[in-house]
């Protein structure tokens, strides 16, 4: 059986509602919000909905030599030692890319200038990124910075010695067992539910132990992170300690993006509503058009949009290229050789890439049959990072391409810039990556593919921002058709320019 992502979203929304899921204290924890992103992947991936993400799998040998750094790092950069008191912590996002000359978070990074500025003390806590810290050790200290190593060492240690150890009550395993049955008649696949708890309680327990510890020892006054849905013993510990705690937008929020989606019948417990335990405070969004993406389970003056810094810094660099680019497009110069860029995913990296193929085809067997059309094109497929080092092995029709096309170039590393290639492109085809809504704000005309996730872009694909295809044909038809209608939408919408006293604002609070 096929399911959509809205189907796999509303079944798991009305068990829920049934079982009032998200409000169930199992072994002194409600386990259900601890696993509920985990489990909508683990269904998508059983049920086929998506691929696997096509991202490099680490060896035994990798496994093993990545140990020595953990304990290294644990002794060495361990955020339990010393009792520095700190106005705030950030967790920031654990894969790091190269600006300003050295490896950053691009959704954080602008955190210690802007704390400092307004003589603020802080302190980083970086997770590893593929068992790595991607960063120089010459300026952990100098920027305040300590490895997480240590907790997630001490959990994964916890969880091994006691799997098989959590005694839950019988009144338990029989609600565990109801909700189990239900999900596998539901969607038609097996899923270890007892296993699956089991294993994000044990995580929780002894993670949610750690951070009150590091909450009392650093005694900040608000802690800032990146995927919150990622690191709900800390949002526990944090109210516990009754200290605010702030998300920084990451990625696209939709109403089927289970790290944030909470329609109102999913948060009732005894029919009354009731606050989700594990969610932060105030979300600091990119921009205004987040602030309804989704039916929060916070106030929406708590959705804060603050802006997008990296956006912003980086893309004035290019946007003179996206301007020269539109001013040559509006004088309708045939001659013009076009950009057509496609954004890829791992979880989609399998149906963009053999429609990337078919569409580079199907134009260059058009172009050579018209010898009156001067018009020819540059396709360009860009992996995302987790891609760079399997798409050989998992996209037969990527290597296809390069081979056959010599207009297709599959970019495979972080050179040229993401918005490089967006302000020299006329097009953009992908799925639900965030990336589709920055390659708008450089106006490059778009087309999202109608996989698994089409309907995280519902909302503009309802307003005539951007336009779905089923095909290949029916993209180079659009792509054809000069006169393609597209709504006209405020940039700025996405992507506000960083608002300073709002973080001011909050700082003070």
């Amino acid at each position: 059986m096929t399911f959509t992502v809205k189907e796999i979203c509303q079944k798991i929304w009305n068990l829920e509602e049934k079982y009032e899921l998200n409000h169930k204290e199992i072994q002194g924890c409600y386990p259900w919000q601890l696993i509920r992103m985990y489990l909508y992947y683990e269904i998508t991936r059983k049920t086929n909905v998506f691929e696997s993400a096509q991202q490099s799998s680490l060896s035994l040998f990798d496994k093993i030599n990545s140990f020595l750094p953990f304990v290294k790092n644990s002794i060495l950069s361990n955020p339990l030692s010393g009792n520095e008191n700190v106005d705030a912590l950030i967790f920031d996002h654990p894969r790091k890319v190269i600006f300003e000359d050295e490896y950053q978070d691009i959704y954080s990074y602008f955190l210690k200038d802007t704390l400092n500025q307004y003589g603020k003390s802080f302190e980083t806590i970086e997770s590893p990124y593929l068992n790595q810290h991607f960063r120089s050790n010459e300026n952990i200290k100098e920027n305040n910075v300590k490895f997480n190593d240590r907790i997630l060492l001490g959990s994964f240690i916890h969880k091994t010695r006691n799997r098989g150890k959590l005694h839950f009550t019988e009144s338990e395993m029989q609600y565990i067992n109801s909700v189990k049955e239900e999900l596998e008649t539901a969607f038609e696949i097996e899923i270890d539910l007892f296993r699956i708890m089991e294993d994000h309680i044990l995580n929780f327990q002894y993670d949610y132990k750690k951070y009150i510890e590091l909450l009392q020892r650093k005694k900040p006054k608000v802690v800032f992170l990146v995927v919150a849905y990622e690191n709900k013993a800390l949002l526990a510990a944090c109210k516990k300690m009754n200290i605010g705690i702030i998300e920084l937008q990451h990625g696209t929020i939709s109403p089927y993006h289970l790290g944030y989606s909470y329609p109102e019948n999913t948060m009732k417990f005894n029919g009354e509503l009731k606050e989700i335990e594990y969610f932060p405070d105030k979300i600091l969004s990119f921009g205004n058009y987040w602030k309804n993406a989704c039916p929060f389970p916070i106030d929406s003056e708590n959705i804060i949009p603050m802006g997008f810094p990296y956006f912003e810094e980086n893309s004035k660099t290019y946007m003179k290229i996206a301007e020269d680019k539109n001013s040559k497009e509006g004088n309708d110069q045939k001659t013009e050789k076009k950009q057509i860029l496609f954004i890829s995913q791992g979880v989609i990296g399998k149906y963009l890439s053999e429609l990337a193929y078919e569409t580079a085809l199907n134009m260059n067997k058009n172009n050579e049959n018209n010898e009156d059309n001067a018009q020819n094109y540059n396709f360009i497929y860009k992996l995302h990072p987790g891609e760079y080092g399997t798409w050989k092995e998992n996209y037969d029709y990527l290597t296809k391409a390069v081979n056959e096309f010599d207009n297709f170039t599959v970019i495979n590393k972080s050179e040229p810039p993401l918005y490089e290639l967006f302000a020299e492109s006329h097009y953009q085809i992908g799925a639900f990556s965030t990336a589709i809504y920055e390659g708008l704000a450089f106006n490059c005309k778009t087309f999202i593919i109608d996989v698994p996730g089409v309907e995280y872009l519902d909302d503009l694909i309802d307003k005539d921002i951007v336009k779905k295809v089923n095909s290949s044909e029916e993209l180079i038809n659009y792509i054809n058709n000069e006169n393609i209608s597209i709504q006209e939408y405020d940039k700025d919408y996405f992507f506000k320019n960083f608002d300073e006293t709002i973080f001011k604002k909050i700082l003070s609070d």
